[in-house]
C-alpha cells in the first residue's frame, strides 16, 4: 500500500470506522481515539497491507483495538456503578431510535458487533467473518439470535409507535 493509497483509505473509512466503534462504546472521545488508534496501526504496517484489502483491514484492526480497550475499561471502576433510580424520575417519553440504542445495549458484545457490521455498515457475512475471526455459519447464528432479541425486546411495531 502506497502513502496515496493509505490517505485514500483514511478518507474514504474513518466516518464509517468512527460509527462502528461509536455505537459500541458511546463515549466520542474514547471513540476518536480508538480510531486514531486504528489509523496508527494500519500506518505501521502500510508496506504488508494490499490496498484492496484495506478496509477489511481497518475495520478488523478497529475492532480489536476497541475489545483490547473494552477489556482494559473492565479492569476500572466506572462511575456508572451508581444507582441512577436514586437521583432523578423515570422518562416517560421514548423514540424509536432510544429504544433501538436501548436494545442494541443489552445484547452480548459480539452479537452487538455483528448487527453493527451487517446491518449499520453493509458488510457480507464472509467480510464480517474475516473481521470477527469468525466463520461464515457462527456470523450467521449471532446475527439471527441478535435479531431475535431484538425483535422480543423491541415487541410490535405499533406499540412502540
Amino acid at each position: 500500500m502506497t502513502v496515496a493509497d493509505y490517505n485514500n483509505c483514511v478518507d474514504q473509512h474513518s466516518d464509517g470506522l468512527y460509527r462502528f466503534i461509536l455505537k459500541h462504546i458511546r463515549d466520542v472521545d474514547t471513540a476518536r481515539d480508538i480510531v486514531q488508534d486504528t489509523f496508527e496501526k494500519m500506518w505501521r504496517k502500510v508496506e504488508d497491507i494490499d490496498a484492496a484489502k484495506s478496509k477489511s483491514y481497518l475495520f478488523t484492526a478497529g475492532y480489536h483495538t476497541l475489545i483490547d480497550h473494552t477489556r482494559r475499561a473492565k479492569k476500572q471502576g466506572s462511575f456508572n456503578e451508581v444507582q441512577e433510580h436514586k437521583l432523578g424520575h423515570e422518562k416517560h417519553y421514548s423514540d424509536l431510535k432510544e429504544i433501538l440504542n436501548a436494545a442494541l445495549e443489552k445484547l452480548p458484545e459480539i452479537q452487538k458487533t455483528v448487527i453493527l457490521l451487517r446491518d449499520y455498515e453493509g458488510y457480507d457475512y464472509a467480510e464480517i467473518g474475516e473481521i470477527t475471526n469468525l466463520n461464515e455459519s457462527q456470523v450467521k447464528v449471532y446475527i439471527y439470535r441478535a435479531r431475535i432479541f431484538l425483535r422480543n425486546y423491541i415487541g410490535k411495531m405499533e406499540v412502540v409507535i
